[in-house]
């Protein structure tokens, strides 16, 4: 900032105000702009300047040398102390250990919280034909269960022992500067990984992972219309709980949808390429395919069609992800160009050439051209 503002303005209380009010005042706004827990674009930079605001109207001497010469005092500015120690005010004394707590993960009261396992994400693929109607799919799996020797703790018969370095509580506390304050902050335990416990001898089945790889069928249903990357959850399926305390993490199956032969998807709509001679186009024709409903897909193309035409079939795509009914088949039609034909259908073409051959067409454009040339 390039001017300072008013200490009392920066707080927003009145010059008057008690040591409790500017406590009170001091807490609301840094509960406010903690950078570590504000969304605020500003957080920091407010956050510095509300510690400075208390730092020195909080300290006596240095609030009546500022009420006197604000920021201009001839001794230097009241919070000369930054950064030599010369404020020592506890944050975790003033907002107390539950917003610390909060913030670095700790349990109240220097509680543990109970630990959860990892979720695990697989890929399950399906066609068209499966997510017409829906479908109930049936896989089998490796995933990882708790140690049944050790019960999940990943000691030996299940025997741990409580961790000397936190006492069983997971959590250790750092006293650490932050400009003028001094904070304390609650972090996991470097020693047992937040668990409290210690392992003396490792299972020997599972390595003291507390965890093995065993074969499991999973039953579960994809739902009809559904997209690449719906994701489909089972609660308590993912990884064992740390140590077999907490609760399992669960699996996430991730649906993937296979490229059709012929159809593209757009939303609930099916749109596809249909390749058609000219005698096709001309004269008309009737197509006719096997469908994803089961049902044959009659596409009925009208005489003089041209190339780049479509046809809607409706009711016939995919049902709708939000609301009821199913998308349109939209069948785009395009001219066949065989890379090579026999004489006797040269010469057959050759005598239709006058009757086939756009002669109107090129003669129009050939009359704008020369009208722009004049």
């Amino acid at each position: 900032m390039s001017e300072k503002r008013d200490y009392y303005e920066v707080l927003g209380v009145e010059k008057s105000a008690s040591a409790s009010e500017l406590k009170n005042a001091f807490r609301s706004l840094a509960r406010k702009y903690h950078p570590d827990r504000s969304q605020e674009d500003n957080a920091e930079e407010m956050f510095k300047e509300i510690q400075e605001a208390y730092a020195v109207l909080s300290d006596e001497q240095k609030r009546a040398q500022y009420d006197r010469f604000g920021h201009n005092s001839p001794g230097g500015s009241p919070f000369s102390g930054f950064g030599s120690g010369g404020f020592n005010i506890n944050l975790e004394d003033i907002l107390g250990g539950d917003f610390f707590s909060n913030i670095f993960g700790g349990g109240g009261g220097g509680r543990r919280s109970r630990r959860r396992g990892s979720d695990i994400r697989m890929y399950h693929s399906v066609d068209l034909k499966q997510i017409y109607e829906g479908s109930t799919e049936e896989v089998e799996v490796e995933l990882p269960v708790s140690c049944s020797d050790c019960d999940g703790t990943g000691a030996k018969d299940g025997k741990i022992t409580q961790c000397s370095d936190c006492s069983g509580q997971g959590r250790v506390r750092m006293r650490q500067q932050v400009g003028p304050f001094v904070q304390d902050v609650v972090r996991e335990c470097p020693s047992c990984n937040g668990s409290g416990k210690t392992i003396s001898q490792k299972c020997p089945s599972c390595k003291g992972n507390g965890k093995q790889v065993q074969s499991s069928k999973l039953r579960f249903n994809v739902p009809a219309g559904a997209e690449s990357g719906t994701r489909l959850r089972m609660r308590g399926r993912g990884e064992p709980a740390p140590q077999g305390e907490g609760e399992d993490g669960d699996l996430f199956i991730e649906i993937e949808v296979e490229q059709h032969s012929w159809f593209e998807r757009s939303n609930a709509d099916l749109i596809m390429s249909l390749p058609l001679g000219y005698s096709d186009l001309l004269l008309g024709t009737t197509v006719t395919l096997e469908h994803i409903d089961g049902k044959d897909l009659s596409i009925k193309v009208p005489a003089y069609s041209n190339s780049g035409d479509t046809i809607e079939i409706k009711k016939r795509g995919l049902p709708r992800a939000r609301g009821s009914g199913r998308g349109d088949v939209v069948v785009l039609l395009k001219l066949h160009m065989p890379k090579k034909v026999d004489k006797k259908s040269k010469k057959a073409l050759q005598a239709l050439q006058s009757v086939l051959a756009p002669n109107d067409a090129l003669e129009r454009i050939k009359e704008d051209a020369r009208e722009r040339r004049n």
